[in-house]
C-alpha cells in the first residue's frame, strides 16, 4: 500500500493497520509532541530502549522547545553523548528549536516536518498531534 498516492477510500485502505495497531503503545516513552519530536530524531540509527534511558534526564534540562532553543550543542551534548552520531543530532535539534521556537508550532503535517532538519519522512509519520 502506497500512503502517499491518492485514494477514494482512506478509511478503507487503513482499517488493516488500525486493527493491527489498535492499542499498542508507541515503543518511545513520550508525553507530548516536543518530547516525540526530540526522540524520533534522537531513535534514528539507534535502540527506542536507549532513547527511553536518557530521556528523563534531557527533558528535565529542556523541558521545551524554548529553552532547547535558548541553548546550543555543547551545552545538549551531555544529555544525548549515549546515542550514535549524538554531535549531528544536537546540531539537528538546536536548528529545529530554532526554527520551530515554540511547541505549539511543532508542524503536524509531512510537507513541513521533512522541511526541518534531521527529519525524514519515516520519522514524519509520527503521529505529533
Amino acid at each position: 500500500m502506497n500512503l502517499f498516492e491518492e485514494t477514494p477510500n482512506w478509511n478503507e485502505k487503513l482499517t488493516p493497520l488500525i486493527l493491527k495497531y489498535k492499542g499498542r503503545k508507541h515503543p518511545l516513552d513520550y508525553q507530548n509532541a516536543y518530547q516525540l519530536l526530540v526522540m524520533v530524531v534522537l531513535s534514528a540509527q539507534d535502540s527506542d530502549a536507549n532513547i527511553n534511558k536518557i530521556s528523563p534526564e534531557l527533558f528535565k534540562n529542556f523541558p521545551n522547545m524554548e529553552v532547547l532553543a535558548g541553548s546550543n550543542a555543547e551545552s545538549l551534548i551531555p544529555f544525548i553523548s549515549k546515542v550514535r552520531n549524538f554531535a549531528t543530532k544536537a546540531n539537528w535539534l538546536i536548528e529545529i528549536a530554532k526554527t520551530v521556537k515554540e511547541d505549539k508550532y511543532i508542524p503536524t503535517n509531512l510537507e513541513n516536518l521533512t522541511a526541518l532538519k534531521g527529519i525524514g519522512r519515516k520519522i514524519s509519520q509520527c503521529n505529533y498531534s
